[in-house]
């Protein structure tokens, strides 16, 4: 049975939510702007960054 996901937990977890594609830390940015490559990552200086998936591969 699937989960019931709450609104407000969801938004907060994967909204403007990015993963740098070096380190995998995770960033929070607007999407223009990472598309720009204006965004980078604050740990190793990458400006690789991927939208954070929102189901857990199996």
């Amino acid at each position: 049975m699937a989960k019931q996901r709450f609104p407000d937990a969801e938004k907060r977890m994967f909204h403007r939510v990015f993963i740098c594609m070096k380190c995998g830390a995770r960033i929070r940015g607007d999407l223009p702007r990472v598309k720009a490559g204006k965004v980078k990552c604050r740990i190793c200086k990458s400006k690789k960054l991927r939208p954070i998936h929102k189901e857990a591969k199996a």
